[in-house]
């Protein structure tokens, strides 16, 4: 196994755990209403897109150490480069200081991510 593919794994590790760190911190912290998003109600069909959006680093975990080199990389950037945009577009919208920190841990993760498969050679 690359050394690469084991840095890249535990980037994809530490990313899911600081997503679970937040949602775990709005739980605790009183910033989040049970069954809304945003101040709207959510639907099963929002809960599914969301539980599909966080499934993803959990699937690149597992992907990262099973799929070959040349797909494994552009995988990781092109996943990375989705997930930084996202939450860069999303950081407006959270105003406590523990989420835009956690965000911002997140998006130091993802360029991470980007710049170790971009280094990637076989």
């Amino acid at each position: 196994m690359d050394a690469i593919q084991l840095k890249l794994t535990a980037l994809w590790i530490a990313l899911m755990l600081v997503y679970l760190l937040g949602d775990v911190l709005r739980i605790f912290s009183g910033d989040f209403k049970p069954g809304e998003i945003m101040g709207m109600q959510a639907s099963q069909v929002m809960w599914l897109g969301i539980a599909m959006l966080m499934v993803i680093p959990i699937v690149m975990i597992v992907l990262t150490l099973t799929v070959g080199q040349p797909v494994n990389r552009w995988l990781n950037i092109i996943v990375a480069i989705f997930f930084l945009l996202f939450n860069l577009v999303g950081l407006p919208s959270y105003a406590s200081w523990y989420d835009r920190f956690l965000l911002g841990v997140s998006l130091v993760f993802n360029a991470m991510t980007i710049w170790y498969a971009w280094k990637w050679t076989s």
